[in-house]
Order: C-alpha cells, then structure tokens, then sequence
C-alpha cells in the first residue's frame, strides 16, 4: 500500500503534535482533525490513506467514527489505526471489532508510529 496522505485526529492538541513529530521525517502530508465529525468530514473530502484515532473525544468518540468510516462506501477502504490511552484488552478486542487495524497505546515510540503504517 503506497502511502501520501495521513488524517491524524485527536482533541488533545499535544497529542496532535506528538503524532505529527513522530512523523516529522516522512513525505506523508498529514491532516488533523479534533472531533470525530471533523474527521469523518475531512475522511470524505481529503481521502486519506490511513487513519490515526483517538477514542476518548467529546462528542462523537473513536469507535463511534470507526464504525461510521467502516460503514461508508466511500471511506470503508481506509485504515485506521487507534492510537489511545485505553489499551487494555477489551479495548484492542473492541478496537478490531470496529474495524480498526491496530491499537498502539499511548504513550508510544515514533518507531511504533511508523511500524504500523509499514504494516499496512
């Protein structure tokens, strides 16, 4: 999978930054968003090649915007990758069930970061 355009969405704008800086290095052009409206919008007209989600936001949470994305003709074909503070088991089973291709727990390595994104 050739990868050009990441969507990173996370309502932590540290966070945002965090992951921006793990990909600082790369030629990707990275997009944010800090709801997950926001990212379904920007999901629909940016097309992204992955995904990178939080799942603790205000209004609508991550799994909510996976199920969305997974759902939608037009976004069901993008992976996306949970990056989050909820790590337990439940949480990568539930992750998976949502579509997701991976859960990386923060706090993480940039070499997580582009790990995942090598195993796509």
């Amino acid at each position: 999978m050739t990868i050009q355009k990441i969507l990173i969405c996370d309502d932590s704008q540290t966070d945002l930054m965090n992951l921006k800086n793990a990909l600082h290095n790369t030629d990707f052009i990275l997009i944010t968003a800090s709801d997950g409206q926001e990212a379904i919008n920007k999901a629909r007209s940016e097309k992204p090649d992955v995904i990178f989600l939080d799942i603790v936001m205000p209004g609508i949470d991550g799994y909510a915007t996976c199920r969305t994305l997974q759902n939608d003709p037009e976004t069901k074909h993008i992976p996306v990758i949970f990056v989050s503070s909820k790590h337990q088991r439940a949480d990568r089973v539930w992750a998976q069930m949502q579509g997701a291709k991976e859960l990386i727990a923060k706090p993480y390595e940039a070499s997580q970061i582009t790990a995942a994104l090598a195993a796509l």
